[in-house]
C-alpha cells in the first residue's frame, strides 16, 4: 500500500515538473518575441522599460490619442487638449479617463524625446486643473 502511494506521489511529482518546465519555456519564448517584435536589442530593452515606466505601450498611447504619427506633435497636442477638455469633472468627466490621456501623452513624448511639447502639455493640464 505504502508502496504504490510513493508511486502515485512520485508520477504526480513528474507531471507537475513537466508542465512547470512547459511553462517556463513558453514564457521566456513569449518574451524572447516581444523583445524581437520591440526592435530587439538595446532598443527593446528600452521600449520595455518605457512601457513599464508609464503603464502603457506606445501602440496603445496612440490609440488612447487617436493618432497615427506620434511625431506629428502638433496632432498629438491638439488631441491631448480636446480630450482633457472633454473629460473634465466640472463637466462629468472622469479624473480616470483623464489620468490615461496624460499618461498617454507623456508616453509619447517619452519615446519622442520632445521636452516641449510635455512642458506645454503640463501647462494645459494645470489650466485645466485650475479651471
Amino acid at each position: 500500500m505504502a508502496n504504490n502511494l510513493v508511486k502515485v506521489i512520485m508520477a504526480g511529482m513528474q507531471v507537475v515538473g513537466r508542465a512547470f518546465t512547459r511553462a517556463v519555456r513558453k514564457e521566456f519564448n513569449a518574451s524572447k518575441q516581444a523583445a524581437e517584435r520591440a526592435g530587439g536589442g538595446a532598443q527593446g530593452a528600452k521600449s520595455a522599460s518605457s512601457s513599464s515606466l508609464f503603464g502603457m505601450t506606445l501602440d496603445e498611447a496612440k490609440q488612447i490619442l487617436n493618432v497615427s504619427d506620434p511625431a506629428n506633435a502638433e496632432q498629438v497636442l491638439k488631441n491631448y487638449e480636446h480630450l482633457m477638455k472633454a473629460n473634465e469633472k466640472s463637466t462629468g468627466g472622469s479624473f480616470y479617463l483623464q489620468s490615461k490621456v496624460y499618461r498617454a501623452k507623456e508616453r509619447i513624448d517619452s519615446e519622442m524625446g520632445s521636452d516641449a511639447s510635455s512642458n506645454s502639455a503640463n501647462e494645459a493640464k494645470k489650466e485645466s486643473i485650475e479651471t
